[in-house]
């Protein structure tokens, strides 16, 4: 079995190699890995994995990917929303065309490959009507999202006709992103996580009241891997998916926190809210994913689990 992941040295691209690597049975049969993305951190000595490095509109380096029918594409690759609303250009060529590329390049396979595509709740644009469900308007407020939107036409267009066999699932907001840029609007999420973990000084851009949408990479993967697994048939009704997400509001993360790293970090805290930010990512409604938990697919859980599942397995600072 041919596995492909594109955006493979990004967050959620990594944490996915990681689990094929540790725990074959995740994806079992599975002989042959290519990692596509602009570059790799570490090099990988598996030979059972081939990491291309250079940008996925590179008709190329595409054409090197697919030398081989892919069973499995986990396409992930895109120019977050920040970086795809500044430049354009470059967002549209990632976002959208690479994705028909791709997706052209997949379709003349004798056996159709399972595509599982990274969308985003960001297509649901801001404010989001109430409750936001499986028949909730796409209203997208960002070239980003609108970008997405378009590729999951493509996806479903495409199975369709029989020439993929795929499947979108909206992701929120996913938790801890490494501390470094990464053009995503959405950073300060994650660097709540690393901040009070390391007993650092935190400025919150929104209100302790601002409520938003959380899961934890690890299950993200989960879902991403549970997707890949879905019998045909189970996804003729329908290709696109908001995952169900937990819907936990600042002042609740900061409590699991301090709960989990000591009572001390509280004070490490301030608040000096950003009206654009609070309105994009602090006024998230309950989300209804029923076709998504139909299928399988889940949130975190809890909280606490939500927490354990984020951080790194390390030595925790004891409650005070």
């Amino acid at each position: 079995m041919h596995i492909l992941i594109t955006g493979a040295n990004g967050f959620v691209g990594a944490t996915l190699v990681q689990r094929l690597l540790g725990s074959p049975e995740a994806l079992p049969g599975w002989t042959r890995l290519t990692l596509l993305d602009l570059g790799f951190d570490t090099p990988c000595h598996d030979p059972r994995v081939r990491a291309l490095a250079g940008s996925l509109d590179d008709p190329r380096l595409l054409a090197d990917a697919l030398e081989t029918p892919v069973d499995i594409a986990f396409h992930l690759a895109s120019v977050p929303g920040g970086l795809a609303e500044r430049d354009y250009g470059l967002g549209r060529r990632v976002n959208l065309d690479a994705t028909l590329a791709l997706l052209e390049g997949l379709k003349g396979q004798a056996r159709p490959a399972r595509v599982v595509f990274a969308s985003t709740i960001a297509v649901y644009g801001s404010p989001l009507l109430q409750p936001v469900d499986d028949h909730t308007p796409l209203r997208p407020q960002l070239s980003y999202a609108t970008q997405k939107i378009m590729g999951e036409l493509l996806v479903e267009d495409f199975s369709r006709r029989g020439w993929v066999d795929g499947i979108s699932l909206r992701l929120p907001g996913i938790v801890a992103r490494p501390p470094q840029p990464s053009g995503l609007l959405s950073a300060f999420m994650s660097e709540m996580f690393w901040k009070l973990k390391a007993g650092e000084p935190f400025v919150c851009p929104v209100s302790p009241a601002a409520q938003a949408w959380w899961m934890s990479a690890a299950r993200c993967v989960d879902n991403l891997l549970h997707a890949a697994r879905l019998p045909a048939e189970a996804l003729r009704p329908r290709r696109v998916f908001a995952l169900p997400v937990l819907h936990l509001s600042m002042a609740q993360l900061i409590d699991g926190l301090c709960a989990r790293f000591g009572e001390s970090r509280r004070a490490q805290v301030s608040y000096a809210p950003d009206a654009h930010l609070e309105a994009n990512f602090g006024r998230y409604p309950p989300l209804r994913a029923e076709a998504a938990e139909a299928l399988g697919l889940r949130h975190d859980g809890s909280l606490e689990a939500l927490i354990a599942n984020t951080l790194p397995r390390t030595i925790d600072v004891l409650p005070l």
